[in-house]
This record gives C-alpha cells, sequence and structure tokens, in this order.
C-alpha cells in the first residue's frame, strides 16, 4: 500500500485555499458558487475576485486537493461552468487545517481570558 502525502506538510493553508476547501464540504460547486460560499461564510469579510478564485482552485487541483468534474451535475446547466469537488486529500488537510486554526483559538483564549481561581 502506497502511503500519500501527509497532510499536515499543506499546513498552513492560505487563507483563500483553506477559504475555498471549506466552501466545497457543502458539496460539488462551480466558481460562482464558490465565491457566494465564501463571502458568505465569512459574514462579507473574504470577497475572492475571479482571478484569486481560479488561481487558488489551479493550485487545489494541481496539488490534489480538488479535483475538476468533467461533467454537469443537471441537464441543461451552463457549459461554461466547471465545477470542482473536494478530493479525499483536500478533506484531510481541510480538517488538519481546522484542527491547527481551533488549536490557536484555544491557547488565545487561555492567554487572553485566564481563569480566576
Amino acid at each position: 500500500m502506497v502511503a500519500g502525502p501527509d497532510p499536515e506538510s499543506f499546513l498552513p493553508l492560505p487563507q483563500a485555499q483553506f477559504h475555498v476547501l471549506v466552501a466545497l464540504t457543502e458539496g460539488d460547486k462551480h466558481g460562482y458558487a464558490i465565491m457566494q460560499a465564501v463571502e458568505r461564510s465569512s459574514n462579507g469579510v473574504v470577497r475572492m475576485g475571479p482571478a484569486t478564485l481560479y488561481g487558488t482552485l489551479k493550485r487545489l487541483v494541481d496539488h490534489g486537493l480538488a479535483d475538476e468534474l468533467p461533467g454537469r451535475p443537471a441537464p441543461g446547466d451552463d457549459q461554461r461552468r466547471r465545477y470542482y469537488r473536494l478530493s479525499g486529500l483536500g478533506r484531510q488537510v481541510c480538517a488538519a487545517e481546522a484542527d491547527r486554526l481551533a488549536g490557536l483559538v484555544r491557547m488565545t483564549s487561555r492567554n487572553l481570558r485566564p481563569r480566576m481561581t
């Protein structure tokens, strides 16, 4: 059995890559739907333009973290749309980054809000 890349080796993820992976945890999406999901999940703080989004998607696909789907999920869908899916490795990397960030949040909370004894 050949082991794949260690998910930890991708960390820390650039912010744009993490947001796109998080958007893809909801299911397969085309580019514009990913942009909307990123904006929605960040409460409007993170907004991606097309150049950032498609550059990020290219890197994710090149590194095996996302897959571009060959077909369209619905008949009659706009043929210009390209759909993307989170790969198995992408799911592992996204979870590892979420765990890393959660650890930072816990440490920060402990340091900034120490318990009174």
